[in-house]
């Protein structure tokens, strides 16, 4: 039987098969939420979620549905949501024989469907998305990054943990803002590994080696990072082209360990919390 990651990291390749990185695939809905607490979902559920191609941020489940009076249509495809639930449990001590509180911590999930795929939902919900500047969001969410890296203009875009500093071409090198702020939050999103801020990276691996399984997994911090900080500016997440060898490499890397993926959004998530300056408090739970 599969491991939840398992199923999870499925469901990603087959993504990936289709041609399309999840974390690539830009959206124009806001952050998918639930409609009855209206909690946003976070970490991998947003890829999971926001890549489905529907035009409402609105999921819930089919007994949700039921008690509001609605029905899921007769064919529709559930997605699935991954949860972490966690257990209160007494062990004996063997040395001391006293019992000690332990806490178990299993990745769970269940489905969902969007209110687009529903009857009778219609008047419950509506599209909260407000009109903004998404280019001048890109510039607050930059500019009010807590403790900040260093940002130099340079030839190529990079992140230096042993200076803490970024690289950035000039914005007249880029296509249009939308790829300048796509590759600026990728930078970013890396800077938070610094042990002044999140400290992600290992002791003796601040710059990653190409290739290596850190700088791997790594990179994919930094993409699905700057893909939540695009989707909260409003921004589709410009980067490069989904080519064959780039995606073949990620369905080699996440057939080799199904906790990749989940590992990778949760720091993820992590990461953009801190670049948008948000509290303890802030942060809802992992839905």
């Amino acid at each position: 039987m599969a491991t939840v990651p398992e199923i999870i990291t499925e469901n990603i390749i087959k993504q990936l098969e289709q041609g399309v990185a999840p974390w690539r695939k830009p959206w124009s809905t806001s952050i998918p939420r639930n409609l009855i607490s209206k909690k946003p979902y976070r970490g991998l559920n947003v890829f999971l979620l926001a890549t489905q191609g529907y035009g409402s941020p609105y999921w819930l489940t089919f007994n949700q549905a039921k008690q509001l009076g609605a029905h899921v249509r007769q064919g529709e495809k559930s997605t699935l949501v991954s949860f972490w639930k966690f257990s209160e449990y007494a062990r004996e001590n063997r040395e001391t024989n006293e019992l000690e509180s332990k806490t178990s911590v299993l990745l769970r999930y269940y489905r969902v469907f969007n209110v687009e795929q529903c009857d009778g939902l219609r008047a419950l919900y509506g599209d909260d998305r407000k009109p903004v500047d998404s280019i001048a969001a890109c510039e607050s969410i930059a500019d009010q990054m807590p403790n900040r890296p260093r940002i130099e203009q340079h030839s190529q875009a990079f992140y230096r943990p042993s200076a803490d500093l970024v690289g950035m071409p000039s914005r007249s090198c880029f296509e249009s803002p939308e790829a300048y702020y796509s590759t600026l939050f990728h930078e970013l999103t890396h800077s938070t590994g610094h042990k002044s801020r999140l400290n992600r990276f290992e002791d003796n691996a601040t710059d990653h080696q190409f290739g290596s399984e850190s700088y791997s997994k790594e990179e994919l911090i930094a993409e699905m990072g700057a893909a939540m900080l695009a989707g909260t500016a409003g921004i589709s997440h410009a980067t490069l082209a989904n080519s064959a060898s780039y995606l073949q490499s990620w369905i080699t890397r996440l057939k080799a360990d199904s906790r990749l993926i989940i590992s990778a959004a949760s720091h993820a998530q992590k990461a953009a919390d801190h670049i948008l300056g948000k509290t303890q408090n802030e942060r809802s739970d992992n839905q």
